[in-house]
């Protein structure tokens, strides 16, 4: 944990992805103001001792709705990367372990889902059931799956050849057993980088959907939401723009650099290769 500390960009990312994702639950239980507290009279207050980042047209707290919007944007992420993680992983150790067919099913599934972005996923989805946040969890995470698939069919074969590996299988072992008892573990650190990574580029895409009107739907609230409500009186009030949007670039640069430094602290090997170990 010590040598961890001492990588600059791992400090930093954590502790500015820390500070928003305490932020966020603090929102569960506290805000300024409660963010359904429509007051016109008080629209588009500049910043004060009482609302620190003013008020939007609604006369809605910023702070307050920067909070639950946080919120809002780390929950669709990281059920998106869990959505992702839990298929992707199990498939890529699959491909390792039996290779053959099903590595080249695994692959060729890869190839099928990159082919759609997951705003082309979440067009369709939407088509059919309606814009909503569980939907736009539903698109990033199917747009997970071969990302985490990729990952650990890569780190998997690199240690599949390893001796331990050969002697488990002397000692009766079978494909999922060695996969789960052996590879798992000894890629779990690949595995958590790319989750990192994966959890920013996850609140980049909930904004985008939510932007389009594709993702979080009101009363309830996100960044990209906000973002949408601001935009058409960005010359008038940008402040209303420029807050969201300045904590969606500080959250996923924060992130970026808690994924690179994590990735040089665990094996600083990786830097060298320039990649997270994502095998094609």
């Amino acid at each position: 944990m010590r040598g961890a500390l001492r990588h600059p960009s791992l400090v930093l990312g954590l502790t500015a992805s820390g500070l928003f994702a305490v932020l966020a639950l603090v929102s569960l239980v506290w805000t300024p103001y409660a963010i359904a507290d429509i007051d016109i009279g008080r629209r588009f207050l500049g910043p004060s001792l009482n609302h620190w980042f003013g008020t939007d047209n609604l006369g809605r707290d910023m702070v307050s709705l920067i909070m639950s919007g946080t919120l809002t944007s780390f929950v669709v992420a990281a059920l998106a990367v869990g959505i992702g993680a839990g298929v992707g992983v199990p498939l890529g150790l699959a491909a390792a372990a039996w290779g053959g067919v099903v590595e080249w099913a695994v692959l060729r599934l890869s190839d099928f889902v990159f082919a759609f972005p997951a705003i082309i996923v979440a067009i369709l989805i939407t088509t059919l059931f309606g814009p909503s946040a569980i939907n736009a969890i539903l698109a990033i995470g199917i747009f997970n799956i071969p990302v985490f698939a990729r990952v650990a069919r890569g780190g998997a074969l690199s240690i599949k050849t390893l001796d331990f590996v050969a002697a488990a299988r002397l000692a009766g072992l079978g494909n999922w057993a060695i996969a789960f008892r052996h590879l798992l573990p000894n890629i779990a650190s690949l595995i958590i980088v790319q989750g990192t990574i994966q959890l920013s580029l996850g609140i980049l895409a909930e904004a985008g959907l939510s932007y389009i009107g594709l993702g979080t739907q009101p009363p309830a609230t996100s960044l990209g939401l906000l973002l949408r409500d601001a935009q058409s009186l960005f010359l008038l009030h940008p402040s209303l723009s420029l807050v969201p949007g300045l904590a969606i670039v500080i959250i996923v640069v924060a992130l970026n650099l808690a994924g690179d430094g994590l990735r040089d602290a665990i094996d600083p090997r990786l830097k060298q290769q320039g990649g997270t170990g994502v095998a094609s």
